[in-house]
């Protein structure tokens, strides 16, 4: 039996897993596939809206005649977008490696155990690579 290919699926506009369905079925692959792929656009579009962002400030920064409080408030500016692409940087690396899960087919399932995760969690957090119970186990330790 040939394996469906789950990035080539069309979903019902409000199509939502069930748990009625098989686990981490190609339904379930391509809904989640659909969602990162989304957040992952997202992502890539604010980032160079905000390296624009930063670029444009950086030259109108250095023809800037305010006192040192403006100054101070332009950088501030700038390190705090500088620190929001990070975040995205550091989303977009966990989105990527989740799309690199479902490649090798262990999306949905524990790095650690290997057990299910479960679809509730995998519908809050799509990026969840522990079960709850491991993640506890995982913060308590940390």
């Amino acid at each position: 039996m040939a394996k469906i290919n789950y990035k080539n699926i069309e979903l019902a506009p409000k199509y939502t897993p069930k748990k009625s369905e098989p686990y981490m079925c190609p339904e379930h692959l391509a809904y989640f596939y659909q969602l990162l792929n989304a957040q992952k656009e997202e992502i890539l579009q604010q980032s160079a809206s905000a390296l624009n962002s930063v670029s444009a400030k950086n030259k109108t920064n250095s023809t800037i005649t305010g006192d040192d409080s403006d100054i101070a408030v332009a950088e501030q500016e700038t390190s705090m977008t500088l620190r929001m692409a990070e975040r995205d940087n550091k989303l977009l690396a966990k989105i990527n490696a989740a799309l690199d899960r479902m490649e090798n087919g262990t999306f949905g399932y524990s790095v650690i155990s290997g057990d299910e995760i479960g679809l509730s969690r995998m519908l809050a957090r799509p990026l969840a690579t522990m079960t709850i119970e491991e993640q506890e186990e995982h913060e308590k330790r940390q």
